[in-house]
Formats: structure tokens, C-alpha cells, sequence
């Protein structure tokens, strides 16, 4: 197969010998077997349609186009005059019948061959891996075999299997959340990606489900397709069970865990993480036990942050304060205040019997509402409202701060 430069220069040479004008060039890299999918072919189906120029030089039929409804549209600017002639290193195609027809064909050939590789390819696949071989890139602590006796064989990478193996330990025994390995992969080991990114959480979580660590996998994901892999194991089934078991357990206590009213809603103003939230209980003079819940940095991107907390009353009255300087959606912040009036209403109708129709509502502030909401809603409302506010909420170091 040439390569694109080398397509053009003999083409330009063709264009050359045959005294034809080249108006623009024009490179596609992108597949062409979804219709529609190729935004310079697009871009050259417009460009016939006003009149820039009213041929195409392409090196082969196949490279205009590999699906019905690109070709069909070539057909149709042809039979409507707009596309004369397609010219390619061997064949030239104009608006008759018999040219039009073998275009077709040679576009339909090219659709054929694209659909049987497609149909080749899954079924070189599903033959590796009823042999036990991984049929794709190998996963985090894998390589692939280069010697030629054992092409596509997958062996354990002497530098992270290792490493692996400890997420899993870490894990089954230590207790160690993701967030916690994703930081000691990070700070401690300087673990990086084929691209050269750091370890994310979510591939530590892939990592962590993947039953290909000890023998056996699944392909295509959530086909139900399992089969006994020919690799090395890096842990045992027992280890593998022990981590979703502590995993399971930490997703279910995230799942039923209290949700306060600012966390999500706010980011710490030193590291950018996000802030959470944790309550405190304190025995008074006089017997009784006071709650007290305090708001600080997750410690996400930076587990060395020292942001200080702040106890949420306290968070309250700096908010309060700083109403004035909040950048709010007004449709949304009324909206809610109407629903709340619409209750209330129907509270005092319904209720305490008062229907004074003839007084006055006493128009309310806004701004107002909002302090209310702070000080008496409940946490959804909260949240709700908090959801109305343009501004970014930034705490830095116990303090409130605004910005655009």
C-alpha cells in the first residue's frame, strides 16, 4: 500500500500528463466505513454541490468511499451533473451507465472486504482466546511476549507484577482504599502509564476487578464468555476474593454514609481538591453531648494539604456575609422561593383556616431567603440552593472565598 505522499505525487503527475487543474488537495486519514462519519469527505461533497470544482483524482475507488450511503451520495452528484468525472490511477469514471454501475461495484467490493476483515477479526480473536491468550493490549503489570514462538503470549512485567500483587495485599490486608493506593503509586513509587500519565483511580479500580491477575478472563467484557488464560497468575483466586470482599464493604459503607450539606459543593482553595465533611461529638459541663460538624480538604490531589477545617456554623454566617458578593441564577433562586411561599400557603389554608385574600404579600427579599434557607433548611435544601450559585466556592485555610 503507498502512503498518502506518495498517492499525491503520482496523481499530481497523472494531473500533470492529462492537462487537468488541480483546484485544492485534500488528506482523510479517518475510516471510511460509517457514512457520514469523514468531515472532509463531508467537506467535499459540499464543495462539488457549489459549483468549486466538478472532478475527483483519488488513487483508488475504495478511497471515496467503503459504505453504501457515501458512495450514494457520489452517485447522485454524478447523475444530477454537479461530479463529471472521478479519475483514479487507472480508471476513469464518468456520468454513463456502465462507469457508474462498475463504480458501484468496486465501491461494494471495498464494503464487502471491510465487513469480512471485521468478521476475520473477531474470529482470530475468540480463537486466541479459547488457546488462553489475551487477545489485546496486556493489563498493568502484563507484557507482551516479543519472542516469534510465543507471538501473543502474555508474561509478567518483571518491574510492576510486583507492584500489582502489593495493591492487592494492601487492600485484602491492610484495608487500604483506592485513594490511599492511588497515592502511594503516586508520591512513593512514581508509577507511570505506557503515555507517561500518573495511575488514575479508576484504572487502580479496573486493576483491582480484573480477574486476569489469577488465571482466568472474560472476553468481550459482559459477554459471559470466560475462559482459562495460559498466563502466569500474579495472585492467587483467594487473595483476589479476599480484595472484593474489603472493597465491596468500603463501596457499601460510601453508599449508605451521611450526606452533608456543602460537601461537593465547595473546593479547597490550596490544592484544589475537593471538601469533605465529618461530625464531632463533644460532652458539655451540664451532661448533654453536642454535635458539631466540621468541613475541610479531601486531601485528593495533595495528601500533605494543610487546609484547616471549619465547623459548619461558622462556614454559615462567613456565607451569609458574603451574600452580597455571590453570583446567583435569579430564575432558579425565585423559582424555589415561590415554591416555598406556595407552601407555606397552602399551609396557612389549610392548616390554621386563614384565607385573607384582600392583604398583601409582603414582597421578601431574595437575598433574604437565601440567609433563611442557610440557617433553617434542611441539607437538600441546601444543596439546592447551593446549586444556584455561579460563584465558586473556594476555602482556604477556615475561610470563605468567592470567585468568577
Amino acid at each position: 500500500m503507498l502512503s498518502i505522499d506518495s498517492q499525491i505525487k503520482e496523481m499530481l503527475l497523472l494531473a500533470e500528463r492529462e492537462g487537468l487543474e488541480v483546484i485544492t488537495m485534500k488528506r482523510e486519514s479517518h475510516s471510511a466505513k460509517e457514512t457520514g462519519q469523514r468531515p472532509v469527505f463531508n467537506e467535499i461533497i459540499e464543495e462539488i454541490k457549489t459549483g468549486k470544482f466538478n472532478g475527483i483524482l483519488t488513487w483508488a475507488p475504495d478511497r471515496i468511499s467503503r459504505n453504501a450511503g457515501d458512495l450514494g451520495k457520489i452517485v447522485d452528484l454524478m447523475d444530477s451533473g454537479m461530479l463529471q468525472e472521478i479519475r483514479t490511477f487507472s480508471q476513469k469514471f464518468s456520468n454513463n451507465p456502465n462507469e457508474k454501475f462498475l463504480l458501484m461495484i468496486l465501491g461494494s467490493q471495498a464494503k464487502l472486504e471491510n465487513d469480512n476483515r471485521g468478521i476475520n477479526v473477531k474470529r482470530g480473536m475468540r480463537t486466541r482466546c479459547e488457546m488462553g491468550l489475551w487477545p489485546t493490549m496486556a493489563p498493568m503489570g502484563y507484557l507482551k511476549c516479543k519472542e516469534s514462538d510465543k507471538r501473543c503470549h502474555t508474561i509478567p512485567d518483571p518491574q510492576r507484577a510486583q507492584i500489582v500483587k502489593s495493591m492487592f495485599e494492601k487492600v485484602a490486608y491492610d484495608n487500604w482504599s483506592n485513594r490511599k493506593i492511588y497515592h502511594w503509586l503516586k508520591f512513593e513509587l512514581n508509577l507511570r502509564s505506557a503515555s507517561n500519565h500518573h495511575i488514575s483511580v479508576s484504572q487502580i479500580q479496573r486493576t483491582l476487578h480484573n480477574t486476569f491477575y489469577y488465571g482466568v478472563f472474560e472476553y468481550p467484557k459482559d459477554s459471559g464468555n470466560w475462559y482459562n488464560g495460559k498466563h502466569e497468575p500474579i495472585i492467587t483466586k483467594e487473595l483476589f476474593d479476599l480484595a472484593q470482599e474489603k472493597l465491596l464493604r468500603d463501596s457499601t459503607r460510601k453508599a449508605t454514609s451521611k450526606e452533608f450539606a456543602f460537601t461537593k459543593l465547595m473546593v479547597c482553595g490550596k490544592c484544589g481538591s475537593g471538601v469533605t465533611a465529618q461530625e464531632k461529638y463533644k460532652e458539655l459541663k451540664n451532661g448533654t453531648i453536642a454535635k458539631y460538624i466540621y468541613y475541610g480538604c479531601t486531601r485528593a490531589r495533595d495528601k500533605n494539604c494543610k487546609g484547616v477545617y471549619i465547623r459548619e456554623d461558622e462556614l454559615i454566617k462567613q456565607m451569609c456575609k458574603l451574600i452580597d458578593d455571590i453570583d446567583y441564577n435569579d430564575l432558579a433562586v425565585q423559582i424555589k422561593f415561590e415554591d416555598e411561599l406556595k407552601r407555606f400557603n397552602r399551609f396557612q389554608r389549610g392548616v390554621l383556616k386563614f384565607d385573607d385574600k384582600k392583604k398583601e404579600q409582603k414582597e421578601v427579599d431574595y437575598k433574604t431567603y437565601i440567609k433563611y434557607v442557610l440557617h433553617e433548611g434542611s441539607n437538600q435544601e441546601k444543596r439546592e440552593l447551593m446549586g444556584c450559585f455561579k460563584s465558586k466556592i473556594k476555602l482556604i485555610d477556615g475561610v470563605i472565598n468567592i470567585s468568577e
